[in-house]
């Protein structure tokens, strides 16, 4: 059950996150004892929002909700119910950023201080600016749940913000199937929203990233900010070092991905002492820039208005030849054979 990178019996979920979802399922008539025990947690450590709890212990409590409810909107519920107050330092170093596109840049560098297993990151593409979550955990049953927090809460949190004023011109698009019953989704999403887009994303005008914050406060995002620098050396400390590369890694949206010297700069450690770091743990750099490499070009692949040169060059390679026998390396087959079986329509 554990998340890749993270230790899953390592306290660095907030307690308060547990608390919210058993409200929500006391409403739905699920005793909270039975699902506390379930999951393992005390119902004392959901008495103060600074205790955390363990990957493994709120992973188990989202699964005995989720199939004790037997409500396959849950997550979207739940995630309506996450306010931007929940989320303390973070929110509020977010919302007291003079723009969109700085709440934006706060957001995705310290998001994983609230959901650990999880990554936002945010680009431009042609018109259209983009945050895009991606999911590093096991638990194939909550993927769906998870997916639907995030984004509910995101657009919970815009909608307080900006109405619906961000989404003229824009969409949601979910890496999901299209459920039977879509209602819940489009009550917060309105006709935006696209299943079967092989990426989890809000998209939304480029020009919308210069819109001012009306809370904008400098004072306050400085002291929220230095909070969250607090935090995220925590949950630090509870993650290898491959996944610290690895985020250092995707941070960028660049075609040349970040060297070793670099990214050991970042970590404010000599290339020789990384190297050895990531020896001890079993990786080499390389198996992390070209795992990195074969996720993106996947996603690339999905997206049919790009042809297979133009990706090999999104990818960084200056022979779209090189790009092939990489992918054949991957997934043992050509990216054009992959595309027509796996590719969205």
């Amino acid at each position: 059950m554990n998340a890749p990178g993270f230790t899953g019996h390592l306290p660095v979920i907030r307690a308060h996150y547990a608390d919210i979802l058993c409200q929500l399922a006391e409403d739905r008539g699920l005793p909270r004892p039975g699902l506390l025990a379930a999951a393992g947690i005390r119902p004392s450590m959901l008495g103060h929002p600074d205790n955390f709890i363990t990957v493994d212990q709120f992973s188990q409590l989202c699964l005995e909700v989720l199939q004790r409810s037997d409500d396959p909107a849950l997550g979207l519920e739940y995630g309506k119910r996450l306010k931007f107050t929940t989320h303390g330092s973070l929110a509020q170093a977010a919302i007291s950023c003079d723009t969109l596109e700085q709440a934006l840049s706060v957001l995705i560098k310290y998001f994983q201080i609230r959901f650990v297993y999880m990554r936002l990151s945010f680009f431009v593409e042609d018109a259209e600016a983009v945050i895009q979550l991606d999911l590093n955990h096991s638990v194939e049953a909550l993927y769906r749940f998870n997916v639907d927090v995030v984004m509910a809460s995101l657009m919970d949190v815009n909608l307080l913000l900006f109405g619906r004023r961000l989404f003229e011109g824009g969409h949601c698009r979910l890496d999901l199937p299209e459920p039977e019953d879509v209602a819940p989704y489009r009550q917060l999403f309105g006709d935006q929203i696209r299943f079967g887009g092989g990426a989890n994303q809000l998209r939304f005008r480029r020009d919308f990233l210069t819109s001012p914050m009306s809370l904008s406060n400098p004072v306050t995002r400085r002291i929220a900010e230095a909070q969250c620098r607090e935090e995220m050396r925590f949950i630090e400390g509870a993650t290898s070092v491959a996944d610290r590369v690895t985020r250092l890694l995707e941070a960028g949206r660049s075609p040349q991905l970040p060297t070793l010297e670099e990214v050991a700069g970042r970590l404010q450690v000599s290339a020789r002492t990384l190297r050895r770091q990531l020896a001890a743990e079993g990786v080499r750099f390389q198996q992390l820039q070209e795992a990195l490499r074969h996720r993106r070009a996947m996603e690339l692949l999905r997206r049919p208005e790009l042809s297979i040169d133009e990706i090999a060059d999104l990818l960084g390679y200056s022979d779209p030849s090189n790009f092939g026998r990489a992918f054949r390396k991957w997934e043992r087959v050509a990216p054009s054979a992959w595309r027509r079986t796996h590719g969205k329509p």
